[in-house]
């Protein structure tokens, strides 16, 4: 069955209208549904390892080792996924990326047990990580099928609907606390299937897509492309880490039970998904940078409040100091995101007005804006590889997360220096327009 659309202008109204707004939508839902299932398999392991009790014979230090071998797999694939609509086309590759996730899903219900090794379950939890690729192929898809003028409302719906994956996965593991955890892979399996075959049938691919391979090329040259993905590490990479991390934390520093952790864990991710679109609603009103430089100083003060709350080992005072982690964390996604655009389309403004072509400078803006986006995305979810990394030689040195918290906070503070230097501080070297300019 080709379901092939040879010609394609959604900044046609008239088409647009005539139905291609009707087009793009559907599109739209069943990206977000194939992209929500790749967070949930991404995240997989964060719920898993609150099923390994001491039978398992894995430590503290060995369970953070695993799940960061799905964050390191998910960060690396996102280039060569942002590239693949556009090879294979979106329709096939939606089809194609979710039919993949069947197959950790399935390893991980046969592995799943007492006495599998250490290694075999990094090796299971690495092909889950093909999860995390899922966010960039299912952005740049979906880029192209929206007009300039509503991409912000589908860019951010697709973004928030999969990152949602994290909290649905671990809410059906906090159901399944006390049963055998192979029920929760059962019940994502056919759920896998049933997106495959959404997308066969109801999804299209463009043949007007192009994988601009050289705008990526050109964009690691530009310093912002590298400031921004520094940004990322610490707003995406902090929701990320934390999602695999936050189970894992209570149990060890604690003594949580696993249901007791399930309880609360799926809450942090869930208030992150949903106040991302926040960040990019505040960031079209103040600012893209105002609100990162904000969130930044908003997450250093979240992670003095989890070690107050480590010293005096008040678990109440500890959980909202985490909880508010990824209340932030979720606003510095929507903001960050909408700052590279805007950076992009600032310097486009400025060419233009010392002469140069209107339509190719704006049309070179999308393409570096829209590469950016693809490298800041992976290199940002390396941030969730250091976090867990962070805490198992915290918890494996001082047994507690005090020094890994210690270490994060620095890193904000960083991060708002960066945002500050780069990009308010006057005379700035890069102006990042205010709402007027914003996507």
């Amino acid at each position: 069955m080709s379901r092939w659309i040879e010609r394609w202008n959604p900044e046609d109204e008239g088409e647009w209208q005539a139905g291609g707004k009707r087009i793009a939508t559907r599109n739209l839902w069943f990206s977000i549904l194939a992209e929500h299932l790749g967070f949930s398999v991404w995240t997989l392991w964060s719920v898993m390892v609150l099923f390994m009790g001491p039978q398992y014979g894995l430590s503290p230090a060995d369970k953070f080792l695993l799940v960061s071998t799905p964050t390191l797999v998910g960060a690396i694939v996102r280039i060569p996924y942002t590239f693949a609509p556009a090879r294979f086309g979106g329709r096939n590759w939606t089809v194609f990326s979710a039919g993949l996730l069947l197959i950790p899903t399935i390893l991980a219900a046969i592995v799943m047990h007492p006495g599998t090794s250490l290694g075999t379950f990094m090796l299971v939890a690495a092909l889950g990580g093909v999860g995390g690729g899922n966010f960039a192929s299912s952005m740049a898809n979906i880029n192209a099928f929206f007009p300039e003028r509503s991409k912000g409302w589908a860019l951010g719906l697709n973004a928030g609907g999969g990152n949602l994956g994290v909290a649905a996965i671990q809410l059906v593991g906090l159901f399944l606390i006390g049963s055998s955890p192979r029920i929760l892979l059962f019940i994502y399996m056919p759920l896998l299937i049933i997106a495959a075959m959404c997308a066969l049938l109801f999804m299209d691919n463009l043949r007007s897509m192009s994988g601009d391979t050289k705008a990526m090329r050109e964009i690691v040259k530009d310093r912002n492309a590298w400031v921004m993905s520094f940004l990322y590490i610490g707003t995406f990479g902090s929701f990320i880490g934390y999602s695999f991390a936050f189970g894992l934390v209570l149990q060890t520093q604690f003594g949580r039970t696993p249901l007791q952790a399930a309880s609360m864990t799926f809450l942090g991710p869930l208030v992150g998904s949903l106040i991302r679109p926040v960040g990019g609603w505040l960031s079209d009103r103040i600012g893209g940078a105002r609100v990162t430089l904000w969130t930044f100083l908003a997450l250093a003060a979240a992670t003095g409040v989890t070690i107050l709350a480590s010293g005096i080992k008040s678990l109440p005072l500890f959980v909202g100091g985490f909880i508010a982690l990824f209340v932030f964390s979720g606003l510095g996604n929507g903001s960050t995101y909408k700052m590279i655009p805007a950076i992009y389309r600032a310097r486009a403004q400025s060419q233009i007005e010392a002469g140069a072509p209107v339509e190719e400078t704006l049309l070179d803006a999308r393409r570096r804006s829209g590469a950016l986006i693809g490298l800041a995305g992976a290199i940002g979810a390396l941030g969730g590889l250091f976090i867990n990394l962070s805490f198992r030689e915290s918890f494996s040195t001082a047994q507690s997360g005090v020094p890994a918290f210690v270490a994060f906070l620095v890193f904000y503070a960083v991060c708002f220096a960066v945002t500050w230097t780069v990009y308010l501080r006057k005379p700035a070297s890069v102006t990042v327009p205010e709402p007027a300019l914003a996507p």
